[in-house]
């Protein structure tokens, strides 16, 4: 017989059942971050990720945000890439995980001369640290010119055609349709936490009552005209608005962006909703740090967490943190 615990009086212990067997190998088990800019972050900010148990990341370089002129050049594309690749082996030697980049044509602002980047990316995708072209995506609307929608799609499409033409997979920009706020900031002052003047967004290239999900059907006609096979694409900032139409319309993968909930709205709770829809085999989580953003390098970690606790079983955890990276990616391990 069990001896009752030596306090004063019962407490909560005294009429606990015994509790459940705790995963605890979840505390050590590795992640793949499939979609950030951690070079851009601080080093802080990197250790973060290596000391939560990041095995390996792809870094993404086609971010426009970094570009400071308006409308962007090729050359200033060009630029991003090239301090990425300039900087990627120094940022795996100081934090010990596998870094690798994706290079891509981001539609978020209106390039010049698109042509010029799709000649110099074929040999950016024959680098052993690229591992990915992308992000792009059409984009309903841009920052500060717009740039048609047919357009858009023919440079989603030629850099889709590179990436089956180089055996890359591609990472879209899916638009991700956050809740609406029941309040609205001053105007001017724009969005705290998102270091953007997003007063400068231009006119709506694509309109209608749902043009977030538009734009990646139009990625999906890109992907089709690529002739690349849809699990060699993995649709990043996938949410609510688009999952059922990706997952019933197509076979890509679907990433889910949880580094920034407060500004799109997805969390570990609706990941897990996902995987009990659709089970683990198409889902990945990606954390889309930025150092234009207010973002968390342990939202992944905290996330292998959270889905235990919102009744995910550790076998699909680990499928979707890091079996599915692996594979599609090639990378990690």
């Amino acid at each position: 017989m069990t001896p009752p615990d030596p306090t004063k009086r019962p407490t909560d212990a005294t009429h606990l059942e015994e509790g459940p067997d705790l995963p605890t190998e979840l505390l050590n088990l590795p992640w793949i971050d499939v979609h950030n800019h951690a070079h851009t972050l601080s080093w802080e900010d990197r250790e973060r990720y290596a000391l939560s148990g990041c095995e390996s990341m792809v870094m993404v370089a086609s971010g426009y945000h970094w570009t400071p002129y308006k409308p962007v050049r090729a050359s200033d594309v060009r630029f991003l890439w090239d301090d990425a690749v300039n900087r990627r082996a120094a940022i795996e030697r100081g934090h010990f995980f596998e870094a690798n980049l994706g290079l891509g044509i981001h539609t978020g602002v209106r390039i010049e001369n698109p042509d010029e980047l799709l000649e110099a990316m074929a040999d950016y995708c024959d680098l052993e640290e690229v591992v990915a072209v992308g992000e792009t995506g059409v984009t309903p609307a841009q920052h500060v010119e717009a740039w048609d929608v047919a357009e858009q799609r023919a440079v989603v499409q030629a850099q889709m055609e590179l990436a089956d033409a180089h055996d890359l997979p591609v990472l879209l920009h899916t638009p991700n349709q956050s809740g609406d706020s029941s309040r609205t900031y001053r105007s001017g002052i724009g969005v705290p936490g998102y270091e953007k003047n997003t007063e400068l967004s231009t006119e709506p290239v694509l309109e209608g009552d749902n043009p977030a999900l538009e734009a990646v059907k139009l990625d999906v006609q890109a992907m089709h005209g690529a002739g690349i096979d849809d699990d060699r694409v993995v649709a990043s900032h996938a949410d609510r608005n688009n999952t059922d139409y990706l997952m019933e319309n197509t076979d890509c993968y679907l990433s889910y962006t949880i580094g920034h909930s407060w500004l799109i709205g997805v969390d570990a709770a609706d990941v897990a909703d996902m995987i009990d829809e659709y089970g683990p085999d198409r889902i990945m989580i990606d954390t889309d740090c930025a150092n234009v953003l207010r973002t968390d390098p342990f939202a992944l970690k905290r996330a292998i967490f959270e889905l235990y606790r919102y009744g995910i079983d550790e076998d699909a955890i680990r499928k979707v943190v890091l079996e599915n990276p692996r594979d599609v990616f090639g990378i990690g391990g």
